[in-house]
């Protein structure tokens, strides 16, 4: 099974560089997140027509958004709402072999890394302490996927100077230690750095701001995919498409993520 992640920005926007991936990667399952577009304009029929006809969406006009799109069928699914707003930040379905897939969209946090003077910053402070708070109550030893855009990059080579970036919110040591608290209530695994050790340097994002990306290399890992300790025996492979960065008409900040999973 290949489950791909991918921060769009824009579905319908970016409708052909999402058949592009789906040509070229074939996923079983894709999470996206930042759809930006409400459930009624979400293009379903695109995704039928490329054999994606399990699909669950959850969407707002001009703003968030996440989806599970599959090949394979989608049971049990819901959604969670976070720091009570219904912003459609974390869709779930549950996959045919039992497992629970979650897609999440973490708050960004805006520019200042201060909870008190930056309301946007105490948001996803809040979200993560509730994700942490969350995971602690899933006793039920169920195996879970947790994928999608966290907006933080953990360690000290996924982004590009950890020097010049720990007071740039994304690596800042408080959205470290509450997003390590998440992960420890379940010791979920890091699926992409059970296979890259954390010597590598590896980003799945890289700003709008550079004339030239590629070249410039100022990326971070914000983009993650999670599994539960019994799952990494059942890990096959994981890539970044980092191309994809360079891909038109009007590529996404971001790239997908993509886990093999047997």
């Amino acid at each position: 099974m290949r489950i791909a992640t991918w921060n769009i920005n824009s579905v319908r926007l970016r409708i052909g560089l999402v058949e592009r991936l789906i040509d070229e990667a074939a996923p079983d399952i894709l999470c996206l997140q930042e759809t930006k577009t409400i459930n009624d304009t979400f293009p379903r029929a695109a995704f039928a027509a490329k054999g994606y006809g399990h699909q669950h969406i959850l969407g707002m006009k001009g703003y968030n958004g996440v989806a599970i799109v599959s090949r394979l069928p989608l049971r049990n699914t819901g959604h969670i709402n976070w720091q009570g707003r219904e912003d459609c930040r974390h869709v779930f379905a549950t996959l045919p072999n039992d497992t629970e897939l979650h897609c999440l969209y973490v708050p960004a946090g805006g520019d200042i890394p201060d909870p008190e003077a930056n309301p946007k910053f105490a948001h996803k402070l809040g979200f993560l302490d509730e994700c942490a708070a969350w995971g602690k109550t899933l006793t039920d030893n169920k195996s879970r996927i947790l994928v999608g855009d966290f907006n933080i990059a953990p360690l000290e080579n996924d982004v590009w100077s950890h020097r010049q970036m720990r007071d740039i919110v994304s690596h800042t040591p408080l959205e470290l230690e509450k997003l390590t608290a998440w992960q420890k209530s379940q010791n979920f695994v890091d699926a992409v750095r059970h296979f890259v050790p954390p010597e590598e340097k590896l980003y799945s994002w890289w700003s709008y701001r550079a004339k030239d990306w590629d070249t410039s290399d100022r990326g971070r890992r914000l983009d993650h995919i999670w599994v539960t300790p019994d799952l990494p025996p059942n890990l096959r492979a994981a890539q970044i498409l980092r191309d994809a960065r360079n891909w038109e008409p009007k590529p996404s900040d971001h790239v997908p993520v993509i886990v093999d999973i047997a």
